[in-house]
């Protein structure tokens, strides 16, 4: 099928609300063969189960297979996890600043579900919420020695070098990679009527013989990613939310605490899984929100406020000073031989991994933030997923590194200390040095490791869901099941290896992302090729309608007047335009944007030059 084609609705979506051409209904997809089907649902988990199984069987081997690869991915691939994000940056600076920007997800009169605050809520909370709370203190802290780093100028002292680069992976470039695969998915899903899936978003740029096969292999590299990404870091934040309790109470962090942690978490989020996004989801993350402004607040008031200051600014200038080389930094002086192990390699240990974790993560994130997203432009989805996002990183990494840093040194480095045994330990032992509210901070702080992780995985619930139920629509217990199932694969990791075997499996779920780069590619350019083609049906269009000597049968026939062999005849162009066709094509069989189409059971539909969107006839609102 054509990638400008638009599959009918099945039965169970959801009748339009409005005249077609104004308001795009909610379709489906198109049908899954049903082999298809049962190959992304019953494939996915026995291979998960199988690498668990492998893992814990023989942990040290699949450790040391793990740092195989992680090293062979560091020593010849960096360049290209740098071409990665440049074509994410490209891809997405062409969508603002071009005509395209002006489409608006889900068609012209199509408004937003969720108010500003609530969506961008939402959008930090499965985006970046749980690892940026404990890596704007751990990194700047960890890269505080290695300043030697040409890349840095603009005379940036050695603190301010580990905050500039971790402006760098938690912001921008890193949002605009998110941003990059949310809008494929959403503009496949709102405007083309495709399913929000992976395969629906990239197949149909390959040849039609391997779209098939292609599609199921995609969706099982996102179902897997999806779901081993979510346990692991299930595990993780387990450990994590049982170190801040432990950082107040006097309990001991134990596999017994880490379980009762899990549980605890699993059914917060079932809950909020069963409740739905508008009554679950998004009001937790507003709850996110304001507990975040509350803990920024009180880090900024009652610690070292004038250092703060001066830092954000060093720093601010720095970033925006180094961001180009930054961006195209690939370490070339330690590319001269092959590396015995990617720990002798900066960017393998920092860029190239922190890129493989976006990627590895943009299955469920940029999922659900494409299934929250319709009513917006693309420009302003764009501009939302990234810049907003990104500044909101800036000031949270430069107000908590900062006052890492500060009482760092004024510790003797204990933070560094605590940091070298449990990188999830620097933030409860910085936040424990505050004056005054140190004691409340810690209890915010434990609260928001929590929440902020009971909507990560709502929100790839959601997105995994949809992955697995397509084209069906996922129920409220089957999210729930979903939840559980995740649940269990964390608490059968922690209980057999620990932190160990976890993190062996999220490093290898890491890696993963380097064959499923290649996948996003696909998807970029098939967005790409997608928004040229509507484009150029639009231009049709005003020709058809300005030019009066324009006459669309021409199209048809040749110099002499007669049909061309292969074409419609001309008396069939307006029933072509019934049925959707479009009648500029010399093939007639590609199917033209659903907004121009003409639907005999309702009003037709005029064009808006000056709106370059379509508008009821006879001035209907």
């Amino acid at each position: 099928m054509p990638s400008s084609s638009i599959p009918p609705a099945s039965p169970g979506s959801q009748p339009p609300t409005e005249q077609v051409g104004v308001d795009l209904p909610r379709f489906r997809g198109r049908s899954i063969p049903p082999i298809d089907s049962l190959i992304i649902k019953v494939l996915p988990p026995i291979l998960i189960v199988a690498l668990v199984i492998t893992v814990t069987v023989a942990p040290d081997a699949a450790s040391d297979f793990i740092s195989y690869l992680r090293t062979k991915v560091t020593s010849g691939w960096t360049w290209y996890f740098v071409m990665y994000s440049l074509i994410a940056v490209a891809l997405c600076t062409w969508l603002c600043f071009s005509k395209v920007g002006k489409v608006r997800l889900g068609g012209p009169k199509a408004k937003p579900e969720h108010s500003n605050f609530a969506w961008y809520s939402m959008l930090f909370a499965c985006g970046q919420g749980i690892g940026l709370i404990f890596w704007s203190i751990a990194e700047p802290i960890m890269l505080k020695p290695e300043s030697e780093h040409r890349v840095i100028a603009g005379g940036a002292n050695t603190g301010d070098v580990g905050i500039v680069w971790t402006y760098f992976h938690w912001g921008l470039t890193a949002w605009i990679m998110y941003g990059a695969v949310a809008v494929c998915l959403a503009y496949s899903h709102h405007n083309l009527g495709k399913t929000l899936t992976f395969r629906e978003a990239t197949v149909d740029f390959l040849p039609r013989a391997a779209q098939r096969p292609a599609g199921v292999v995609v969706e099982m590299l996102a179902i897997i990613a999806t779901t081993l990404g979510l346990a692991t870091s299930f595990g993780f934040a387990a450990m994590q939310f049982s170190s801040g309790i432990a950082s107040f109470t006097g309990l001991t962090s134990s596999p017994v605490l880490w379980f009762t942690v899990i549980l605890g978490l699993g059914a917060l989020t079932a809950v909020s899984a069963f409740m739905g996004v508008n009554k679950g989801m998004k009001r937790i993350s507003e709850l996110n929100s304001y507990l975040s402004v509350a803990l920024i607040v009180g880090v900024f008031v009652f610690g070292p406020t004038v250092y703060i200051l001066s830092t954000l600014f060093e720093t601010f200038g720095s970033f925006i000073q180094n961001f180009i080389s930054m961006s195209f930094y690939t370490g070339a002086d330690g590319a001269t031989g092959p590396l015995e192990t990617w720990q002798d390699s900066w960017n393998g240990w920092w860029t190239v991994f922190i890129w493989c974790w976006v990627i590895a993560f943009s299955p469920f994130v940029a999922g659900f933030i494409a299934r929250i997203s319709r009513g917006r432009t693309i420009r302003s989805f764009v501009l939302g997923v990234t810049i907003v996002p990104s500044l909101i990183v800036m000031v949270w990494v430069g107000i908590i590194g900062a006052a890492g840093l500060f009482y760092d040194q004024r510790s003797n480095e204990a933070i560094s200390g605590a940091i070298a045994e449990d990188t999830s330990a620097g933030l409860f032992a910085m936040l424990d040095m505050i004056p005054v509210v140190g004691t409340v901070l810690l209890v915010v702080a434990t609260i928001l490791v929590a929440t902020y992780y009971v909507t990560s995985l709502d929100s790839g619930t959601y997105a995994l869901a949809e992955f697995v139920s397509a084209p069906k629509k996922s129920g409220p217990w089957f999210r729930v099941i979903l939840v559980f199932s995740i649940a269990t694969v964390a608490v059968v990791l922690l209980s057999i290896g620990g932190s160990a075997v976890v993190d062996t499996v999220q490093t290898g779920t890491i890696l993963g992302a380097f064959p499923f780069s290649f996948v996003l590619l696909i998807m970029y350019f098939n967005l790409f090729r997608r928004l040229r083609a509507r484009n150029k049906k639009i231009k049709q269009l005003e020709r058809a309608v300005n030019d009066p000597n324009h006459r669309p049968e021409d199209a048809f026939v040749d110099e002499h007047g007669m049909p061309i062999e292969g074409t419609p005849h001309p008396h069939n162009i307006t029933l072509a335009m019934e049925e959707g066709k479009d009648p500029f094509s010399r093939t007639g069989e590609i199917e033209i944007p659903e907004e121009f189409r003409r639907d005999p059971a309702v009003a037709d539909i005029d064009y808006d030059f000056d709106t370059r969107s379509p508008k009821p006839k006879g001035g209907q609102k």
